[in-house]
């Protein structure tokens, strides 16, 4: 049992239906989602920052979705505002913990986030649980969800005892193979670039405030994913280089383990989550579904006339979600 998505033809190709998803394509059909900030301190005297939608049809005991962003993502990335409106449209409610530096104010401590970060996702989903009475849902896109399934391994049963059922969404759970695919010819230029732009500023603030924090010049060099990785995250993380965070924080070794009902959602063209890395259902276990359309690109998914909408991507997995089915 999978998803038939089809891309439409007038968008053709995994960059295509990345780059349009994000920039181009409709993310809501009504009105822009409200949003409604709260900061909660963390054990470390660190915080994070918190953004629940503004509903009118959701109650306490309603279901929650918790949706955990992608790499410099946040609550207004067009995947969360659509999510936003699919949630809305359910009588959900809807919270978005932004990862440490992602929310526009700089955190108090060193450390920042990463795609393996299974403690803070536990932290986060437990606060959530603690105010919240009904059931709780949990998405990871990209990175939150590679971060998610992580955490779902590695606690095997004791998942259910926070949440009713999960989902990952174009997640680089092999981090090694998606590292790599991103550093690489186009990718590189249009990808790679991108990210770096936003995140080697956001380490030069870290540095200011924590001088001595990491080899700033080894940073300002940093053209490549792996390089930031090897000077920046897997340092200030515990980890003893880009390699050896890559391999420890990777999701789908542990995906066997896992306990709740779980979705792997990854898009065959995906441009840089190898179609080559992702597993096989013999990989995963009962517990998890696999859904490896052909196209949809990185968290793509475009649907309908042009211009199209990014929603059928959202309302599918929230059906799956609810039920363990497909879409109708």
């Amino acid at each position: 049992m999978t998803w038939g998505y089809q891309a439409p033809w007038w968008l053709p190709g995994g960059d295509a239906q990345t780059i349009y998803a994000a920039k181009c394509a409709k993310r809501y059909h009504g009105h822009a989602p409200q949003w409604s900030r709260e900061r909660w301190l963390t054990p470390d005297a660190d915080f994070v920052d918190v953004d629940w939608l503004q509903t009118s049809n959701a109650t306490e005991a309603s279901p929650l979705l918790v949706l955990f962003h992608g790499l410099e993502g946040s609550s207004q990335s067009h995947y969360v505002q659509a999510f936003a409106e699919v949630a809305a449209e359910r009588g959900w409610r809807m919270v978005v913990p932004h990862f440490r530096g992602c929310s526009g104010e700089i955190n108090w401590r060193p450390r920042a986030y990463h795609s393996g970060d299974f403690e803070e996702i536990g932290w986060m989903l437990q606060q959530c649980r603690d105010k919240h009475a009904g059931p709780l849902h949990a998405v990871g896109i990209s990175l939150g969800g590679n971060a998610l399934m992580r955490w779902a391994g590695e606690m095997g049963h004791a998942a259910s005892q926070l949440v009713r059922s999960i989902a990952s969404v174009c997640s680089p759970i092999d981090l090694t193979a998606s590292g790599h695919a991103i550093d690489r010819g186009l990718n590189k230029l249009i990808y790679a670039r991108m990210f770096l732009a936003s995140m080697k500023p956001r380490a030069l603030d870290k540095l200011h405030q924590f001088p001595g924090l990491f080899d700033r010049q080894a940073l300002l060099a940093a053209d490549t994913l792996y390089a930031f990785d090897d000077v920046f995250t897997a340092p200030l993380h515990g980890f003893e280089n880009a390699d050896d965070y890559w391999h420890r924080a990777s999701a789908k070794p542990g995906l066997s383990a896992i306990r709740v009902p779980a979705l792997v959602l990854n898009a065959l063209n995906d441009p840089f989550v190898p179609a080559s890395s992702l597993p096989a259902p013999a990989e995963v276990g009962d517990w998890v579904q696999l859904w490896q359309p052909a196209g949809g690109g990185h968290v793509g998914f475009v649907a309908g006339a042009f211009p199209g909408h990014v929603q059928a991507m959202p309302q599918a997995v929230a059906h799956w979600l609810d039920t363990g089915q497909t879409v109708p």
